[in-house]
């Protein structure tokens, strides 16, 4: 069973950062804090909330460092930028909407070319794209970050497709890889897939920030504590 613990409640949470609520995104910490990121503001993707993406990175910010960093229905690439910010090696996003791909490039691009030269952006719906990845007889040799963070509905429309896409990625991940994977509370994190048969996976560790609720999964043989 996964571990779950209650956060803030983020209904009523307002961020103590002087920025918060103005409607724009900005980069939260990290090198390049403050730094804006382009949304278009189309309702095709959904930014993951100031005050959510705050929380996440309170509860995973130590883990991030050196890792590579799968930014998952990418929407705005907030996540990735965060985290390249906070000290990951590379990121890749995946995002199939082709207007907010050119948004993640351009955001990519603002931040300078060592951010650039340690991302790679996909046009590609990420289903599709994790199935080739799995297929490449070669992956990220270092610890992965990855977060999955696609609309909420698909937790209800396409799940049985979410289940089997993490499940296809844990058993690649190196040791010390993580998978954060952000849902609402109508999806039941006990039906994360578990790998049971491995004794080096941990079980899930769930943070419910209502209306959010953040499942972290650590691979190594040491158990994550949130």
């Amino acid at each position: 069973m996964a571990q779950s613990k209650r956060g803030r409640n983020l209904k009523d949470w307002k961020s103590n950062r002087s920025d918060a609520g103005d409607g724009k995104l900005r980069i939260i910490g990290g090198e390049y804090r403050g730094r804006l990121v382009e949304y278009s503001g189309d309702p095709v993707t959904r930014p993951m909330k100031d005050n959510i993406r705050e929380a996440l990175f309170n509860l995973v910010g130590g883990w991030v460092e050196g890792k590579v960093v799968f930014d998952l229905f990418a929407g705005t690439g907030a996540i990735g930028l965060e985290a390249i910010s906070r000290g990951a090696s590379e990121a890749i996003f995946v995002e199939r909407h082709f207007p907010t791909v050119k948004l993640i490039e351009q955001n990519i691009q603002t931040l300078g070319p060592q951010v650039k030269n340690n991302s790679s952006v996909h046009a590609s719906d990420t289903f599709f794209w994790v199935r080739q990845f799995v297929k490449n007889q070669t992956h990220p040799t270092d610890p992965w970050l990855v977060f999955c963070c696609p609309p909420y509905d698909f937790f209800l429309d396409r799940e049985e497709e979410l289940l089997a896409m993490l499940s296809s990625l844990i058993p690649l991940a190196p040791a010390e890889s993580l998978f954060v994977v952000e849902s609402d509370e109508r999806f039941e994190t006990d039906r994360l897939p578990k790998q049971q048969e491995n004794p080096s996976v941990s079980q899930w560790a769930v943070r419910q920030y209502a209306p959010a609720q953040v499942a972290v999964l650590k691979i190594e043989a040491a158990e994550f504590t949130a």
